[in-house]
């Protein structure tokens, strides 16, 4: 019996909608990220691109338990000499609302040109609106 592996053109992409009001952070962002990788498919394969795409909105309504919104730091470095920026969630989440779950998914793929990859699939939205002109995009309940 041989294996069946899944050809690039084989593949069917669903489009979902998550709305991320009042989700935890952590939970919906391995939520995503199994979706992505394709590990919810009869089709999975691990080196290969096969997940469904997302759109999130309401990302800058989560929520994150404890005290991680004072003590949580966002690190990012320059490569220059002394170019180490840090920035707290809690200010983060006014600049950049979307930013904390982008960074929770990216944390949760393959740290690769194919983790890379995965990551277009997916759509954050800080508001309610959206800009992606789907007819078939299922809302899912997460």
């Amino acid at each position: 019996m041989l294996t069946y592996n899944i050809k690039s053109k084989d593949l069917v992409r669903k489009w979902f909608l998550i709305d991320a009001n009042g989700k935890v952070l952590g939970r919906l962002a391995s939520r995503i990220a199994s979706i992505i990788r394709g590990k919810e498919k009869a089709t999975y394969a691990p080196g290969l691109n096969n997940g469904d795409n997302i759109v999130v909105i309401n990302a800058g309504k989560i929520k994150v338990t404890g005290n991680k919104m004072k003590d949580m730091i966002y690190r990012s470095h320059s490569n220059f000499p002394g170019g180490l920026k840090e920035t707290k969630m809690d200010v983060m989440m006014k600049i950049h609302p979307d930013h904390a779950l982008k960074h929770a998914v990216l944390g949760m793929l393959p740290h690769n040109p194919l983790g890379r990859k995965m990551m277009k699939n997916v759509r954050i939205y800080a508001g309610d609106k959206h800009d992606m002109s789907v007819k078939d995009i299922v809302e899912l309940k997460v």
